[in-house]
């Protein structure tokens, strides 16, 4: 059987991993058709209730979620095909024969495919105890290796040390995959610490997008892209950090953390104030009000001519600009930097300067992102490692 992916550059197809929260919702709603077309999220279920496929049904036409439920126990209301929402089920290699037939139904009814999330960090059998986990998928699921898409989920990267740990196995676990005819391969990884609490308020804090590196020391593979957007990998874990007005605007090689605390308890204040220090930032797009959604939002708080928003809110706008950007640099040619060009001497290709300071040093400009459709007003602690033994799957 010759491996689907073999011999194949990647198609610019985007997989974020989202909390399946109002927020990220509010972001992917505000997608237009072409950002939609090359966007297939992968929400975690932690709750199901009627509102979570109504949010689904509401995602604009053209985008296709999968729907991951690992969290949550078995039952009628995880069965997937009962939520009359076209979705795609996503399978775990733990997963009950019971669900796995659940979601076998669910994809013969909705999109004729299925995501296999194998989590790099958890698990760990061999090659063979692997292929054995994913054929009984395919059986259990009724399908065939060419309807399904493996997600390598190295989870937590936030460190050169675990870029220098998840690459290997990575590797091993791509290699592996090869020996089966995917419909796609895409890795995926997050790069924000659990917690933002602990960081300075009142001015902007830079921090690397250690998933983006990942990916690209891994581009000789021909996978696709995938990553927790402005989340967090750690189970359990909230990038949201406090409630203090929080932004988390993503550049080709960093993300730069908002937290505002300045000008006493009116929100409306302090939510201007840290909009109007984003948009007179460097880093901020010349075109920064239609490269997203998000961005327009951003700039009516800087123009205060609509309300502070919530938490909700300040996620939304996050999300929205990270999804645009990121479109924006897999339309990039490997190896150049934001502008088109061959990275400048002393540069890693697509990563951070050699020797940059990360405490705010700026890198880069940025280009236009994908589209948006306006719409309504809405108002470090220790983490887990993994151990150095190579347990690979491959």
């Amino acid at each position: 059987m010759v491996p689907a992916h073999v011999g194949r550059a990647a198609v610019p197809v985007y997989h974020p991993i989202l909390a399946c929260r109002r927020g990220e919702l509010e972001a992917l709603r505000h997608l237009d058709s072409s950002a939609a077309a090359r966007l297939a999220p992968v929400l975690d279920v932690s709750m199901v209730d009627d509102a979570v496929a109504e949010s689904i049904a509401r995602l604009p036409p053209g985008l296709l979620p999968a729907v991951d439920v690992t969290a949550l126990p078995d039952g009628a209301d995880t069965e997937l095909a009962r939520w009359n929402v076209p979705l795609v089920p996503v399978a775990g290699l733990a997963d009950s024969d019971t669900r796995l037939a659940a979601h076998g139904l669910a994809a013969r009814v909705y999109a004729g495919r299925l995501v296999v999330r194998l989590r790099a960090g958890s698990d760990r059998a061999g090659p063979d105890a692997t292929t054995a986990a994913v054929e009984r998928i395919w059986r259990l699921t009724r399908l065939v290796p060419e309807q399904c898409e493996l997600l390598v989920d190295a989870g937590d990267v936030c460190c050169p040390a675990d870029v220098r740990l998840a690459e290997p196995r990575v590797r091993r676990l791509v290699g592996w995959a090869r020996r089966h005819a995917w419909r796609a391969v895409t890795v995926a990884a997050g790069g924000l610490p659990p917690t933002l609490s602990g960081y300075p308020t009142d001015e902007p804090v830079r921090l690397e997008r250690w998933d983006w590196l990942l990916w690209r020391r891994l581009a000789d593979l021909g996978v696709r892209y995938g990553d927790y957007a402005v989340g967090c990998a750690v189970p359990g874990g909230d990038a949201a950090g406090d409630r203090l007005p929080t932004v988390r605007y993503t550049t080709d090689s960093a993300w730069w953390l908002y937290r505002w605390s300045r000008r006493g308890g009116r929100g409306d204040e302090r939510v201007a104030d840290l909009c109007r220090t984003l948009v007179s930032a460097a880093h901020w797009p010349t075109d920064g009000a239609s490269f997203s959604w998000g961005d327009h939002e951003i700039l009516r708080r800087a123009r205060r001519v609509a309300g502070a928003g919530s938490t909700t809110n300040w996620a939304a706008w996050s999300t929205s600009h990270h999804l645009a950007h990121v479109l924006r640099q897999l339309q990039q040619p490997a190896g150049q930097d934001e502008a088109g060009k061959q990275p400048a001497r002393g540069h890693r290709p697509g990563g951070w300067p050699l020797g940059e300071r990360r405490d705010g040093a700026r890198h880069g400009g940025e280009r236009r992102g994908a589209g948006w459709q306006a719409g309504p007003e809405r108002g470090r602690p220790a983490r887990p490692r993994w151990d150095g033994e190579a347990g690979r799957a491959g």
